[in-house]
């Protein structure tokens, strides 16, 4: 049946552009409101043992850009002979009439029992994918392999697919597999192709974006740092530096995805290319028709290849390219008509699609927790549903920002991203199913049937409780650990990216250059502190200067006394701006106005140091000083014979950084909030041994420092409001 009108979360009046989409996606063979079965495939025939290759005439003609033949015609394929994989989504293939003709008009041989040329296709005549020669429309939900420790990728994944999803969207983070030029890491949790992999074997279908942009809140939205160290580089645009890194990161990657396409036997669907390009500044159509080029030539001419952008006309003008299917991302709020009236704008025909439903929103650092209505979530899935639209959830499971991945957005200011991606996603943080969970779940029954069986259970949590830590050194006191290479000598400061310095902290150190009886400001240029500096003279804290913030301070001393600097890189700019982002001290510090010269440099290679076991193999240091300052804290405690899933808080801690048995869980900040708890995965655990803990705080520690281990999170407590709220 056809929705009615007005059946979009704005309630404006079904277009009759949609309302007749609508009545043909039924015609197409999506099951109506019920859950009725889908209908019975098209009689199928075995292949010919020889290759099957012929052409469907012209769907439809382009709009805007000029015409391609790769979308004056659909191509089907078949290279070689295919197994289904067993996966509990593994459904009958389907054929067109017209490609059934086609083979019995050819008198094809049937007695060799090979499986059928594999597709998935856009079908500009019917407004609908295609895959195998039937009608597919997909209801996905976005996971990020990044953000999930490599044990519970399975767990995740088989609550996604439990909930009635056919389809996962994956986005492929470059900085995480490329952390310097030509050097690449796909091992243990970077393992990609075992992610993909599994997903193909409990029967999910992939729709991957791998940028080279990605966004996602992610670090610089994926881009490698080291890009930066050009500093006139253009991001995201046809310079030819930026150009040459994309195509050799291209080079390692798409050969990895290649044989996972479904044409060629996998379960990758379909592939975007960049990521949200409408919305950055360059609108550079030389750099998408290069990345389409790439794209081509290291995946083949049958992969669709598609685009994402927001439903405003500027994005879409400088976002889409004729040769990649343009598709749109809103939310619940959104009227969906509307909105899907935008990606009409530039694709008259074909799929409706929405590739960011979002479920949720992202945390910012000293603002409220995000959440969304369950009812506004299902409600908004049904109306789409309705249209025989294609849906992917943004997020389904968020997962965490683990180590010094979390990103930043520029809107106005500068905005870090809390170390929680829960999203308020229909998987918590943790994994767990929750009330939004169950609402999509139903709103999808009445489309399709669901998988039989139950919904996984939440793993297991466990309150390990208090555990007492103690101060171990001041930073300073052991850079010697720290920065075993010693320090670059500057006479003005240099930034992470001039000494190749991707994350986390740099100590910047000079002297005092004359007596400073009576307070003299410590100042630095306008947004030169990126992103938040710890002021120590001679190695006694004095305060902080931060991005957007406090940029002076008032300070006293004589010629000759010691000035450090260390300084915190909070995450690049991964939207609202040129994410050129660089860190560190991007000005000179002056007191007085007077400019600060003859500095020694610091990168601080913290992670490599406590996987090597410091400093719980080391020998205890004999701390100086107080409680204020950045200084390292350690602890050990033992689980009762589990390894269960966990939530550490820091009473009366300020902010810094932990790591539990050499695994960095990244950034707390009670103080600034809202998250007020930082997710331990069990797997990070030992059972049988003690579990070391290692705390940089960088502001100040309480009196008695102490962890407190409990089994739920605390997720919204701000400086302006303190409404504990829990799971």
């Amino acid at each position: 049946m056809c929705p009615p009108a007005g059946a979009g979360s704005g309630g404006g009046v079904l277009p009759a552009s949609l309302a007749g989409w609508a009545l043909r996606g039924i015609m197409c063979g999506w099951p109506r409101r019920g859950g009725l079965e889908p209908p019975t495939p098209y009689p199928t025939l075995p292949p010919p043992q020889a290759m099957l290759l012929f052409q469907l005439p012209a769907l439809r003609t382009w709009r805007k850009h000029p015409a391609q033949a790769e979308k004056d015609h659909v191509m089907v394929v078949s290279t070689s002979p295919f197994v289904p994989r067993p996966g509990p989504a593994e459904r009958p293939a389907r054929m067109g009439l017209l490609a059934l003709a086609l083979l019995l008009a050819a008198g094809l041989p049937h007695t060799q029992a090979s499986p059928l040329a594999r597709s998935f296709q856009l079908d500009y005549e019917e407004d609908c994918f295609r895959k195998d020669g039937a009608p597919f429309r997909y209801i996905s939900g976005s996971i990020h392999y990044a953000r999930v420790p490599r044990p519970a990728w399975r767990d995740r994944l088989l609550k996604m697919y439990m909930s009635g999803l056919s389809t996962v969207q994956v986005y492929v983070p470059w900085n995480y597999h490329e952390p310097l030029p030509g050097v690449y890491d796909f091992a243990g949790d970077r393992d990609v192709e075992a992610f993909l992999d599994l997903t193909a074997e409990l029967g999910l279908l992939v729709i991957l974006r791998p940028g080279p942009y990605i966004c996602a809140e992610w670090e610089m939205g994926g881009l490698p740092a080291w890009l930066l160290w050009k500093p006139d580089i253009v991001l995201r645009s046809s310079d030819p530096g930026y150009l040459a890194a994309v195509d050799s990161w291209l080079h390692v990657l798409l050969p990895k995805i290649k044989p996972r396409l479904y044409q060629h036997g996998g379960n990758i669907i379909s592939v975007q290319v960049e990521n949200e390009y409408g919305s950055y500044y360059a609108c550079d159509y030389e750099y998408l028709r290069h990345l389409l080029g790439s794209f081509r030539a290291l995946l083949g001419s049958e992969v669709l290849l598609f685009t994402t952008d927001g439903t405003r006309a500027e994005e879409l003008r400088c976002g889409t390219l004729q040769g990649l299917y343009a598709t749109v991302d809103f939310g619940p709020g959104s009227n969906v008509t509307e909105a899907f009236g935008a990606q009409r704008q530039v694709e008259p025909k074909g799929p409706l699609v929405n590739s960011e439903y979002y479920t949720g929103w992202l945390d910012y650092w000293g603002e409220a927790h995000a959440s969304t209505s369950s009812v506004q979530v299902a409600r908004g899935l049904e109306d789409m549903l309705q249209l025989g639209a294609n849906v992917n959830m943004y997020m389904f499971h968020g997962g965490t920002n683990f180590a010094y991945w979390s990103g930043a957005d520029f809107k106005d200011q500068y905005k870090p991203v809390t170390t929680s991606y829960d999203y308020d996603a229909p998987l918590s943080e943790a994994g767990d199913p929750t009330e939004k969970l169950f609402a999509i779940r139903t709103v999808i029954s009445k489309f399709q049937p669901l998988p039989v069986g139950p919904m996984p259970p939440a793993t297991p949590k466990y309150a390990y409780g208090s555990v007492a830590l103690r101060k171990y050194a001041n930073l300073l006191d052991v850079l010697d650990v720290l920065c075993p290479s010693g320090p670059i000598q500057s006479r003005f400061p240099l930034t992470f990216e001039a000494i190749k310095q991707a994350h986390g902290f740099v100590v910047y150190h000079t002297q005092l250059p004359r007596d400073v009886l009576d307070p003299a400001t410590l100042g630095a240029p306008p947004h030169s502190i990126c992103d938040r500096g710890y002021v120590m003279l001679q190695q006694e804290y004095q305060g902080t200067l931060e991005r957007d913030g406090q940029t002076t301070l008032r300070v006293t001393g004589r010629a000759g006394d010691t000035l450090d600097v260390l300084l915190e890189n909070m995450g690049r700019i991964s939207f609202g701006a040129n994410v050129s982002d660089f860190k560190g001290l991007l000005g000179n510090l002056s007191l007085d106005s007077s400019p600060l010269s003859n500095w020694l440099i610091y990168p601080l290679a913290i992670d490599t140091a406590i996987q090597q076991g410091w400093p719980h193999t080391a020998l205890l240091k004999s701390s100086s000083g107080g409680r204020a300052g950045p200084a390292f804290y350690t602890g050990t405690f033992e689980t009762p014979g589990i390894a269960w899933d966990t939530f550490v808080k820091f009473p009366g801690w300020s902010k810094g950084q932990l790591w539990i048995n050499g695994f960095n869980l990244g950034r707390y900040w009670p103080c600034r909030g809202p998250q007020q708890t930082l997710f331990v995965p069990g797997s990070v655990l030992h059972v049988g041994r003690p579990n070391n803990i290692t705390v940089l705080e960088l502001e100040g520690a309480p009196p008695a420092p102490f962890l407190l281990f409990l089994d739920r999170p605390l997720f919204n407590k701000t400086l302006s409001r303190s409404t504990a709220a829990t799971e």
